[in-house]
């Protein structure tokens, strides 16, 4: 993710109407720079009320400006996608979830591997989630 990109720009390319709840959504979700569950979203944006985030994420997500990740923990998770047509969809990636602090991170370098499916079954979204110990979980793990 970049968490240098215009929230305001984004949301033009996506069609969206930019409200102030929307850029402080957007911009905490560019700035963690992983993907982040509600309430995690709340927790950073204590002065703003949970119908607020979960009107921006619905919007985003409608508008494909959200990617929405299962990580296994029960809760959803969300991050910036920036290619608004579903066709030309690049930057799917591998995400690693944290079993020991329950961080998920993206990497962004390391693409959703391509996999031919049987006839007759039409893919809508693709979910590849590493589960293990982050570097520093594994560290202190290991003392």
């Amino acid at each position: 993710m970049n968490p240098s990109a215009d929230p305001f720009q984004l949301m033009q390319e996506h069609g969206i109407r930019p409200t102030a709840g929307r850029v402080l959504v957007l911009r905490t979700l560019l700035a963690e720079g992983r993907p982040l569950s509600m309430t995690e979203i709340e927790t950073v944006l204590e002065s703003v009320d949970k119908s607020t985030v979960s009107r921006a994420l619905a919007a985003f997500r409608e508008r494909r400006l959200l990617h929405c990740i299962e990580d296994g923990s029960g809760q959803q998770r969300y991050e910036v996608c920036h290619c608004p047509e579903e066709a030309d969809d690049d930057d799917r990636h591998v995400h690693f979830h944290c079993e020991a602090c329950g961080r998920t991170f993206c990497f962004e370098d390391l693409p959703v591997p391509a996999v031919t499916y049987p006839a007759g079954f039409r893919v809508q979204e693709i979910n590849y989630m590493a589960h293990g110990l982050c570097p520093d979980c594994a560290a202190s793990d290991a003392r």
